[in-house]
């Protein structure tokens, strides 16, 4: 394969990788925790969008509690978004791990 076949290819990875992105972006996750008292919506690319509180885990004297729930769907939703994020630039690259691919 010459220089220019493969400039050119990589040229169309990276036009393709960039679509991909704005189409996770687009893309929404949830994730939960206290069995759905705390939802917490992010999008593919990673970045938090809204978060649901049920009212019955809003208690003055335990917010230990709500800070722990909070916390752990958090982090769901970002690692949720991070496999999604994986699962669609795998598609792009065959599998192959390519340096600052991943969140």
């Amino acid at each position: 394969m010459n220089i220019a076949k493969m400039l050119k290819e990589a040229q169309r990875m990276q036009e393709r990788m960039a679509e991909a992105q704005a189409e996770l972006s687009a893309k929404s996750i949830e994730a939960s925790s206290g069995g759905g008292k705390v939802v917490v919506t992010a999008t593919g690319a990673g970045d938090i969008t809204s978060i649901k509180i049920d009212p019955q885990v809003v208690d003055p004297n335990d917010v230990e509690l709500l800070e722990d729930l909070v916390l752990s769907a958090v982090r769901q939703a970002v690692e949720d978004a991070k496999k999604m994020a994986g699962s669609e630039m795998g598609k792009l690259t065959g599998g192959m791990k390519i340096p600052g691919l991943s969140m």
